[in-house]
């Protein structure tokens, strides 16, 4: 399993994790982390930083300014991860399995509204909260390789 990059200590109180069903092929898993990500920084704008300029003046978007932690799960450690996140009042960004059928946002929430939210066939969660919340909610998850 690859390591991470020692990053020395963390500057940051919080946290932002993404947890991946490790049955996805692997271009639903690039599509899922964007779509969570952009759901995270939509809800939590302090997680943007600043926009990027190169040497010649040429401008580029701000990215998510602390490090994204991606890790796998089955479905049940999905589900097991959301009702972590939700007893400790998170606001958690969802995909599950019928959006893959849908074309646009609308169709997006019509499935979610029609799903159980005890019984959802969670294909990805986004949490974000300060750091300690986020290590609870993530407890023995593994990093995604």
């Amino acid at each position: 399993m690859p390591t991470m990059p020692d990053m020395g200590a963390m500057i940051y109180d919080t946290k932002t994790a993404l947890i991946l069903r490790r049955d996805l092929a692997a271009w639903q898993m690039a599509n899922v982390a964007a779509f969570l990500a952009g759901g995270l920084t939509g809800t939590h704008s302090h997680m943007m930083g600043e926009p990027y300029r190169d040497r010649d003046g040429r401008p580029y978007s701000a990215l998510i300014r602390e490090p994204v932690f991606v890790f796998g799960a089955t479905l049940e450690e999905l589900r097991r991860t959301h009702q972590r996140a939700l007893s400790r009042e998170l606001v958690p960004a969802i995909y599950i399995a019928d959006m893959f059928r849908t074309t646009n946002d609308v169709d997006n929430r019509a499935a979610v509204a029609a799903a159980d939210a005890g019984a959802l066939d969670l294909v990805g969660l986004g949490v974000h909260g300060p750091r300690k919340t986020i290590d609870k909610v993530v407890n023995s998850l593994k990093f995604l390789s």
